[in-house]
């Protein structure tokens, strides 16, 4: 039977570019695969058939004689390929081969980069690292410059991160011949994996560095002084490009991520850019209104008028006395949430009883007394 023209075969118009080529492949492979047409008895002829034509247009001088003269080009005495026999090479093709450039296009980048010279270096990159760190609300509000410890691996001042001792240089692996990778046939399919000799690295270490055993980076605690910028909130991400673990054998170094952490205050809760500060109140000042002195996150003081008959919840709101923002924008404002208790409707003689009662009972409320109390250690470590 005449054999198919190799353009027809691929689906591709006569002087495709290598780019459409290869396209038209992929797909004609993907849809002749044997195993997703095991009903189609003749599907393995034409994925044959496919990669025939493919291993031969690939090529660029093999096209060029095909364009030339045909399937004769292939069918020896033609000449002029540089094989013995005349010709460019076995009529069935090199199916490695074909599908091998597939793979590495599919593939290559999900598996470490496609082929390549053989020698170079393949320096892996160190691993990133977490730190978490936890600092208070009043350091979130201001901002802060902290100095951490960060244990991590530093490249080996003894090899320079080489690896190999006294200045020597690591050499070709001959598994993988530097490629890092080594691939064997499975039937249709090319199979690639990390050499075994070097662990993907490309090259051995004949003699390698006592200080860091042929790794070229050791482990050590690196101080860094980090800047903390105000609005920080837990969960708030600060990276340090550079500032990982050093990679294997001089690679680049991997980053450092801060994880921040913003500890519980006694008296203000955080939401957003916004602070809670909840204010207990006697009965009889929340009956008959005034105003209260409250503590404000930078440390001042502000002052908070309670309408008369005030009950148990209500905010009153100081506008910008929040956080401030951490991406740019206005900061936010604290809210004062009173906890009282207070009757309402009140006669004149309640009224006069209440006044009464308030200068009498003004060391009797036991949370008035904790919270003031923590106001003073608060204001007094301040000024410290």
């Amino acid at each position: 039977m005449a054999k198919r023209d190799y353009y027809d075969v691929l689906g591709v118009k006569k002087g495709a570019s290598a780019d459409e080529i290869k396209k038209g492949y992929r797909t004609k492979a993907k849809e002749l695969h044997p195993d997703r047409n095991a009903d189609k008895p003749d599907a393995e002829a034409q994925f044959k058939e496919a990669n025939e034509a493919y291993d031969v247009l690939k090529d660029p001088d093999k096209k060029a004689a095909y364009d030339r003269f045909g399937h004769a080009a292939f069918e020896g005495g033609m000449g002029g390929g540089g094989r013995p026999g005349g010709g460019f090479g076995g009529q069935q093709g090199d199916f490695g081969s074909a599908f091998s450039d597939v793979f590495d296009d599919l593939f290559g980048d999900f598996m470490g980069g496609k082929r390549g010279g053989g020698g170079g270096r393949r320096a892996a990159r160190g691993s990133d690292l977490r730190y978490n760190l936890r600092v208070t609300l009043e350091d979130a509000y201001a901002g802060l410059q902290k100095t951490i410890n960060v244990p991590t691996s530093v490249g080996c001042e003894q090899c320079d991160g080489s690896g190999a001792e006294g200045g020597s240089e690591p050499s070709t692996c001959p598994t993988c011949s530097g490629m890092g990778k080594v691939r064997a046939q499975q039937g249709f399919f090319t199979v690639e994996r990390t050499c075994p000799t070097c662990s993907g690295m490309g090259q051995i270490i004949q003699n390698p560095c006592k200080s860091c055993s042929g790794a070229g980076r050791v482990e050590k605690d690196r101080s860094l002084s980090v800047n903390i910028p105000a609005g920080v909130e837990t969960g708030t991400r600060i990276r340090l490009a550079g500032e990982g673990e050093a990679g294997m054998r001089g690679g680049p170094s991997g980053d450092l991520y801060i994880f921040i952490d913003v500890a519980t205050h006694d008296l203000f809760e955080r939401d957003g850019n916004n602070l809670f500060c909840r204010v207990p109140v006697s009965m009889s000042a929340a009956a008959l209104g005034g105003s209260i002195e409250v503590p404000t996150i930078d440390g001042g003081r502000g002052r908070v008028q309670i309408p008369a008959g005030s009950q148990s919840g209500r905010q009153m709101r100081l506008r910008s006395k929040g956080m401030p923002a951490l991406r740019g924008g206005g900061p936010g404002d604290m809210f004062i949430e009173l906890a009282v208790e207070t009757p309402v409707n009140l006669t004149s003689r309640q009224k006069e009883l209440l006044r009464e009662f308030e200068e009498l009972s003004s060391e009797n409320n036991p949370e008035s007394t904790s919270f003031f109390s923590s106001v003073k250690s608060f204001w007094d470590s301040m000024k410290g």
